[in-house]
């Protein structure tokens, strides 16, 4: 059981902000073998949603919702991570089904964004978003720019 948390980032507690540096680090920092600087000051305006597991204190799936700067931006994904232990168990599909539903309801009209890694393109496919522009190298590792578009 998976108990789902949308959160402003002054919401978040002390302990639930060390729990999801910690699993980004995990993550995009060490497994991938990617340093890159993670605090790039996004967070404090994001909408973050998290999955922890049953105790409460096991963080199981993340990823934050940037919003639009201007009337002309987009409302961007970003992220994005299954914890190691939860990989496999279909989290990662609630956890965008989760966002995009939350980003639609909240920011009508502006398409989505994000830069996803080349290999899960089919991954964010699935949830209406297509490929534009060329593969690109971010951090040492193949993105792609994918898009929801709303017109």
């Amino acid at each position: 059981m998976i108990n789902w948390q949308w959160s402003r980032f002054e919401e978040l507690t002390g302990q639930e902000v060390y729990s999801i540096l910690k699993a980004r680090q995990d993550v995009f920092i060490v497994e991938q073998d990617c340093p890159y600087h993670d605090a790039d000051g996004a967070d404090q305006r994001s909408l973050h949603l998290s999955g922890w597991g049953e105790d409460g204190n096991d963080l199981a799936a993340y990823l934050r919702i940037i919003p639009p700067s201007s009337p002309e931006s987009v409302v961007a994904i970003g992220r994005v991570i299954t914890t190691y232990s939860y990989r496999g168990s279909g989290l990662g599909k609630e956890l965008m089904k989760r966002a995009v539903e939350k980003a639609t309801e909240l920011f009508p009209g502006y398409d989505l964004y994000l830069s996803g890694q080349a290999h899960l393109q089919t991954f964010y496919g699935a949830y209406g978003f297509k490929a534009e522009g060329d593969i690109y190298e971010e951090d040492g590792i193949p993105h792609i720019a994918m898009f929801l578009r709303r017109f």
